[in-house]
C-alpha cells in the first residue's frame, strides 16, 4: 500500500533525537501492537553478525536504551565490539528508523530503577534464565524459576548480571514510504558538535 505522506528537509528537526521522539510519539498514539520493538544487530570482533528483537526502554538526548542479561550472546558481542545498529519499523505508519553508533552500559542506579518497574514474574525470570546458554529441557528452566521464587520475596533485586545498554547514535535515518517505491529517506550524521542532514535515494 502506497503512502500519501511525504517527508521533506524542512519537516525535519535539527536534532535526530527530537525528530525520533516526534515519530515515536506518533507510533505510540497509533496504538500499534509493539511500537517499542526494534531489531538490534551486533557483531563479533571478526565481523560475524547476529540480530534479534529487543524493546526500546528509553530515547532521549543521550541515545537509545535497552536492557538484557549481561551473559547473553548480544551482551558478549557488545562487550567485545561495542558498536551496534537498531531498526524500528512501524508498518501501519509506513515509517522506518535506522540507527548506528557506539554502545555502553548504563549506570547501575539507572538499571536498578528500571528493574524495579518490571512485573515480579519478569524479575524472577531474569534471575532464573541463563540467557543464551544451553538447557537440557524446559523443566530445567521451570526448576530454576521455582528456586528463584523460593529465594526472593515480593521485591526481587536486580541481578548483578542484568542491566541496560545505551546506543549513542552516530547516524540516524528516517524513511517514509511513498508511491512507486520512490520513498523519502533522510540521514543525520554527526558533524563536530552538531549534525548534518542529507537526502538519500530510495
Amino acid at each position: 500500500m502506497a503512502s500519501d505522506l511525504q517527508l521533506e528537509l524542512d519537516d525535519l528537526a535539527d536534532e535526530p533525537m527530537v525528530q525520533f521522539r516526534s515519530w515515536f510519539d506518533a507510533a505510540l498514539a497509533a496504538d500499534l501492537p509493539e511500537p517499542t520493538a526494534m531489531t538490534l544487530a551486533t557483531a563479533t570482533p571478526d565481523g560475524l553478525p547476529s540480530a534479534r528483537i529487543v524493546l526500546l526502554k528509553g530515547a532521549d538526548e543521550r541515545g537509545f536504551t535497552f536492557y538484557t542479561n549481561y551473559t547473553s550472546r548480544k551482551a558478549a558481542e557488545l562487550e567485545a565490539n561495542p558498536r551496534a545498529a537498531l531498526v524500528l519499523h512501524w508498518a501501519p505508519l509506513q515509517r522506518q528508523v535506522r540507527v548506528a553508533g557506539r554502545v555502553a552500559r548504563v549506570g547501575e542506579d539507572e538499571s536498578d530503577a528500571y528493574f524495579a518497574t518490571r512485573p515480579r514474574g519478569s524479575r524472577i525470570g531474569a534471575w532464573a534464565s541463563p540467557q543464551s546458554q544451553p538447557l537440557v529441557s524446559r523443566s530445567e528452566l521451570i526448576d530454576r524459576v521455582a528456586e528463584a521464587e523460593r529465594r526472593f520475596d515480593n521485591e526481587p533485586p536486580r541481578p548483578p548480571f542484568w542491566g541496560g545498554y545505551r546506543l549513542t547514535p552516530e547516524t540516524v535515518e528516517f524513511w517514509q514510504a511513498r508511491t512507486n517505491r520512490l520513498h523519502d529517506r533522510f540521514v543525520y550524521r554527526r558533524a563536530g558538535s552538531g549534525w548534518e542532514i542529507q537526502r538519500l535515494a530510495p
